[in-house]
């Protein structure tokens, strides 16, 4: 209730947006612009979360907190796990992503990955974690960062490494998932402005501009891999 009701007062708040102020050196939101509304990168994880519903069934496993699994999820969801690095309440599993070896295995059928493994050096071996949790024929739905402000808060904790495109993608995914992978891309070079800039999905005078896809402005990757 308590952040509706601070998102209410921010929108009805927040300064114009010009795009062409040539003066201006910072950002609108240093916040991505969760401050103002809605950041941009959330509306499209949001919109690929939605159109994968039916592959989020069955053990869901999600990385900090449950924040997706029982807003998208579909009536075959059977449970949900939380892993964090760390003994959390809230959090069921305690493992390091890139850490293998303090994993369990094979114990969801469906693992969302939102905005995580561009907080993690060694990517690679964290991709390799999330396979080993999945059981036979369960599916990792990744969300990856393109064009975007550096997390702050990310970085002043454990880091914020990487920014990715759907090559880098594909070539990262596809030596370890061999049950088939799917990439898809959101962004354009409006939504890229917006979101380097902070500018909140509220702050357009269109939201529907931002369904538009250029592939030279890769805001947000989305990723769909299956054991």
């Amino acid at each position: 209730m308590f952040d509706e009701i601070a998102k209410r007062i921010a929108l009805k708040f927040r300064t114009p947006v010009l795009f062409n102020d040539l003066k201006r050196t910072g950002p609108v939101s240093r916040s991505f612009g969760f401050d103002r509304g809605t950041p941009v990168d959330r509306h499209y994880i949001d919109g690929f979360l939605a159109g994968k519903k039916d592959l989020i069934r069955g053990r869901v496993l999600e990385v900090a907190e449950a924040r997706y699994a029982g807003r998208f999820g579909s009536g075959a969801v059977a449970g949900i796990d939380v892993l964090h690095i760390e003994k959390k309440e809230g959090a069921t599993i305690t493992g390091d992503l890139a850490s293998p070896e303090t994993l369990p295995q094979a114990v969801a059928d469906c693992f969302i990955c939102t905005q995580t493994l561009h907080c993690i050096f060694d990517v690679k071996a964290a991709v390799l974690g999330a396979h080993k949790m999945l059981r036979p024929g369960g599916v990792i739905l990744a969300t990856l960062p393109g064009i975007s402000q550096i997390s702050r808060y990310d970085m002043d904790r454990w880091g914020d490494y990487w920014r990715f495109t759907s090559a880098s993608a594909q070539k990262l995914f596809s030596p370890i998932f061999k049950g088939g992978l799917e990439i898809e891309v959101f962004g354009n070079c409006l939504s890229a402005c917006a979101m380097l800039q902070g500018v909140a999905v509220e702050d357009l005078p269109d939201k529907k501009a931002l369904d538009d896809v250029d592939r030279d402005y890769e805001v947000i990757i989305g990723v769909v891999a299956r054991k």
